[in-house]
This record gives C-alpha cells, structure tokens and sequence, in this order.
C-alpha cells in the first residue's frame, strides 16, 4: 500500500483532525509568547524607564534566539521525529515564560526572551511539517494556513484578555507572561497523550519500532495495516546520526535546491523585517501617538485578527489559483497599504488601515512558510523549512532594532511605514523568481 497516496485519496480522518487542532493551538501559543513582550511594552518601558532603543532589543532577543533555534534545533526533526522536538521545545518555551514573569533587570530580559525564542524557533517548522504531512495533497495549502493561522489568532487572544480583564492595571506587566507560559505547560500533556509521530518521517526515516509505529497511525486513521516497510535506499540521507543531518543541510544547496533555498531565504529575510517591525511596535508606536492604552493594544489585537483571515483566505485562494500569484499579489497590496499609510487620519481609519495591512501582509507572508514545506521532499523537509525561516529571521532582528532607532530619531507611525514597505516588494520579487511546480495550482 502507498501510504501517501491513501492519505491523499480519502477522506480527512478523526486523527487528522486531532493533529491539525493541535498543531493549531501550538501556533496559538507561540503567538502568545513572542508577543507578550509587545503587549507588556507600554507598562514596562514605563515602569522601568527604558529608552526606544533599548526596548528594541528586548524586542529582538526572542527573535535571535527564534533564529538560532530555526537553524538547529528544528533539523533536528528529521532526525529524532517531529513529536520529540515539539515537546522538546513546549518544554524550553514553559521554562521562559514562566521565568520571564519574575526579570528584574533589562540584561535577564534578554537572556530569558533569548531562551523562549530558541523553544519558539525550533518548534515553528515542525508545525508547517505536520500540518502538511498529515493532510491530503488537495488540502494542503489550507490546512497549513490554517495551522500557521493560530500565531496571529494566539496574539490577538491574549491583547483582548489583557484588556478585557485589566491585566495590566491590576497585576503587572509580568502577568502577561505568567499567563502564556502557564497555557503553554498545559498543552505538553495533550501532546504526549493525542499526537502521533509523522507518518511520513516513520516511512522514510525508519527509526526503531517504525513498522509497528506506522501500522497503530493507520489504524487509528480506519487504514488498512502494511505488513513491511517500503525499502529504501543507502544514501547519507537515509541513514541516522550527525552525518543524515549534515547531509540534509547539503542538500539545500544541490543543484536541485539552490535556486529555491536562497530566494526562499530572501523572501523570509524581508518579509520577516516588516513583520516585526508591526507586531513589536504598532502597541507602542500608538501610545507614542497619543492613544490610550487599551486602544493601542486593539491595534495589536486588529493586526492579527485580520491576519488570521488573510491567511485562511490565502490558503483557499491558492488551491484554486496557485500559491505563487496570491503571495506576491497579498504582499504587493500590504506594500501598497504601508506605502499610503499617512492618508489615513482618523482612529477609526487608522484602526481600519492597519487591520488590511495584517489580512495582506501576514497572509502574503505565511504563504513563503506554505511553499517552503511544498518545495522540499520529506527527508530534508522540516531541514528546508527550518533553516529558511531561521535566515529569514535575521531580518526578524534587526526590523524591530532598526524601527527603534526610527522612533528615537522622531519618526511616527507614517514614515515608519513607509519606510517598512520597501522589503515586502522585495519578498514579492524574490517569489515571483521562484520556479517550482509545485506552487502552481494543483490540476490532479
């Protein structure tokens, strides 16, 4: 029996269902931790009189550690199994959170952010990863949206909790993040207790007990069982240890790949920049405008709701399509809206401008994550997927650090758009140079 044909022929099962709703509610609470910085910034940089430059990199120590993490903790995945490193990670990220609740001094708030993100960088691919494997091949682009969705749909959550339930006022800003890592302990159980191992890494890894391992997935799916695993080749990639990981990283950059990682590697790189520069700063670049503090958490909260539904739309989009088009047309708009950002005058407009910029931006941007799982075969999957978003975000860094600097040479919210327009046409170009099959619309 092929395994990835059956899959792709029936219908999504139960099973399916649990790991995609998982792998859903993982993204939400990365969402969470990496922004609760965001969210407590107004109060903290307040209470601690800490200047726009430094605030940046508060901002961007999640974010290096994300990097690190993406470049090598999440290859790991091809090598010890994608439900390892997810609770690997769920384990380093609760540690973070939690200690971040109880920072006294700016230098702990680095090295604690630093190690959350690590947890957050190396679990990120491995939801791409699972999302994609356990779905049918004509569901694909929209079951890992969806996945990807829940970071945003995460973010938002916890602004209108912090709001709604006066967190900040009554409690502190270390509230926020005792309240994140708390949810992301909790998931740890559910993952050890409902999510399997991928099938396709069993099959084309073949770890000890992989035949009995495949044989309870399918059967827990309603598939027949499969009485021997397929055989496989002796190549550095099959085999385990360091060297199917260097292997893997190699691979990346063959004359099959090369073209695909390095524009893929671009893409993120700019598109990273401006993602960060929003979701770190538009909370604080409204208080800096005048607003209140609950109004300056709604842009927040405005930003990734609307995200959510770019991506959700984004991903229906692109099975009827292509991937490729809706990517640089969603990135193409979001440049066009930040570009006319200063047009809009009134709170309502504003609210409205920055609500259209996250349903195209982050739609535009989770669709590079969608075409880096598709571009790359299994075995180097979660590999590609990882080190691509790890050199994306450098970007990630120094977006947030760079719009300090902004801020503290007197730019508003306007110019500072602007300003963070120029990389999301620059992502949209380095897609459009993409060419793979893949990214086309799916005619089978």
């Amino acid at each position: 029996m092929d395994v990835r044909n059956t899959i792709d022929q029936s219908p999504i099962t139960s099973l399916q269902v649990v790991v995609i709703g998982l792998c859903f509610f993982i993204n939400m609470l990365d969402g969470m931790d990496v922004l609760a910085i965001s969210l407590a910034a107004p109060v903290l940089s307040q209470d601690w009189q800490i200047p726009a430059t430094q605030l940046g990199r508060v901002f961007s120590a999640a974010l290096f550690g994300m990097a690190l993490g993406s470049i090598f903790l999440a290859p790991l995945a091809d090598l010890i199994g994608r439900r390892k490193l997810i609770m690997l990670c769920l384990s380093v990220i609760t540690v973070g959170m939690i200690a971040t609740a109880f920072a006294r001094t700016v230098p702990q708030l680095y090295g604690l952010r630093f190690v959350t993100g690590l947890g957050v960088g190396g679990i990120l691919a491995s939801m791409a990863t699972m999302a994609a494997e356990f779905s049918p091949r004509r569901r694909r682009n929209l079951v890992v949206t969806f996945v990807q969705a829940g970071y945003p749909v995460g973010a938002a959550v916890l602004g209108i909790v912090v709001v709604e339930g006066n967190m900040l006022p009554s409690f502190g800003w270390p509230s926020v993040f005792l309240l994140a890592g708390i949810l992301t302990a909790a998931v740890l159980p559910m993952v050890a207790l409902w999510m399997p191992e991928s099938l396709e890494f069993l099959l084309k890894r073949q770890p000890p007990g992989a035949l009995e391992s495949v044989n309870k997935i399918l059967q827990r799916m309603g598939h027949d069982t499969i009485e021997e695993l397929p055989a496989l080749p002796d190549t550095g990639e099959t085999r385990g240890g360091v060297a199917a990981l260097g292997s893997g990283v190699a691979s990346l950059f063959s004359t099959e790949h090369r073209r695909s990682t390095l524009l893929l590697w671009v893409a993120f790189f700019m598109a990273f920049g401006t993602l960060y520069f929003l979701l770190s700063w538009v909370p604080q670049l409204g208080r800096n405008a005048g607003l209140p503090l609950d109004r300056a958490i709604y842009a927040s909260v405005v930003l990734n709701l609307s995200a959510f539904l770019g991506m959700v739309s984004l991903g229906y989009l692109a099975d009827r399509f292509g991937l490729k088009r809706i990517i640089i047309a969603w990135l193409g708009l979001a440049a066009v809206l930040m570009w006319g950002f200063q047009a809009f005058a009134s709170p309502l407009m504003i609210m409205v401008a920055i609500g259209l910029i996250g349903f195209t931006m982050e739609g535009g941007f989770i669709g590079i994550y969608v075409a880096a799982a598709r571009i790359y075969p299994t075995l180097i999957r979660n590999t590609g997927v990882g080190w691509a978003i790890g050199a994306g975000r450098t970007g990630a860094i120094i977006g947030p650090i760079f719009a300090g600097w902004l801020v503290a040479q007197g730019l508003g919210m306007g110019e500072s758009f602007r300003i963070f327009a120029i990389p999301l046409v620059l992502a949209a170009a380095a897609i459009f140079l993409l060419r793979a099959r893949e990214l086309l619309p799916d005619k089978r």
